[in-house]
Parts: C-alpha cells; structure tokens; sequence
C-alpha cells in the first residue's frame, strides 16, 4: 500500500472558512440585498402607477348635417348626444342590466350581450335590462355642447340649443 503525503500547507495560503462563517456571511447578504430592493420599491412609491381617465365631462360639436332623431355619438365616448325640435339631450349607452355598450339602431338601441332593446328615448322595449338608460346632464355654449357623464337628469329633459 502506497501512502500519498499530503502536501504541505504554504503560510502564504488563506485559511478555510469554516462552514458555520460562510452561512453567516451569506445570510448578511442575503439581508443586505433585500434592504437595497426594497429602499429601491419605497422610492417608486410617490409616483402613483395609474392611467389617467379621460374627463367625465366633455365638450361636443354635434354636425349641422346630423338627422332628427339620430345621435351622435363622440369617438370614445359612450354617450348619444341627440338634437331635435325641442331641444338637446344626451342618453347613455351602457346597458342597465350588465354594462355592455349598447348599439344604435334606426328604432332605439340594442344590447349585443343579452338582447335587451331600448327605445330612442332610452326607455325598455325588450328585457332583461330593469331600467331604462340614464340621461346625462347637458349644457349648450354657442355651437358646442357640454356633456357631464357625472350627473343624471330624469328621462325627458333637454336643453335648448
């Protein structure tokens, strides 16, 4: 049997790190680290991380050319803004029974989720909608017209233009 001699340790080399030193110094970085993330979280937390919503309340040029008894409808918007005889008055077109956009029709406006039908007043034709669709408020300045999707109005009131 042949015996191998260890080699003789140099006074130049480092001294091992014993097990329990090296899980010491790897949870003080491990602490180190999480403080440095989360001082970098706290300093992104001023600056809110919403969009910004366009205003409920909004200004409209309804078109000279727009037919009796048709609305118009602003893009973005779920708003009909409508002008007749007697005068100008903006109807919702999000449904009363679960929120969808209502599409306008040549009778009224008809729901593309659940088939509910509503007149050109906004009034229920067809279920399962309970309500009616909400009027909102109108102000009319000149040529433009101030819609406030904020505010409802009874069904019927219109503001002359």
């Amino acid at each position: 049997m042949t015996v191998t001699p260890t080699p003789a340790r140099s006074r130049l080399d480092p001294e091992p790190m014993p097990r329990r030193d090296f899980l010491g110094l790897a949870s003080l970085w491990a602490a180190a680290s999480t403080m440095v993330f989360a001082a970098i979280g706290m300093l992104r937390l001023p600056k809110a991380a919403v969009l910004a919503s366009p205003s409920k309340k909004f200004k409209v040029n309804l078109p000279e050319s727009l037919p009796q008894g048709e609305g118009f409808v602003p893009p973005g918007r779920s708003v009909a803004v409508f002008k007749d005889k007697e005068g100008v008055y903006a109807v919702s077109l999000i449904c009363t029974h679960l929120g969808c956009i209502v599409k306008q029709t040549q009778t009224g406006f008809d729901c593309p989720c659940h088939g509910s039908r509503f007149a050109l007043d906004g009034t229920v034709i067809k279920g399962p909608a309970p309500a009616p669709l909400k009027w909102h408020k109108v102000a009319v300045s000149g040529s433009s017209v101030t819609v406030d999707e904020e505010s409802s109005v009874p069904a019927g009131t219109k503001v002359q233009a």
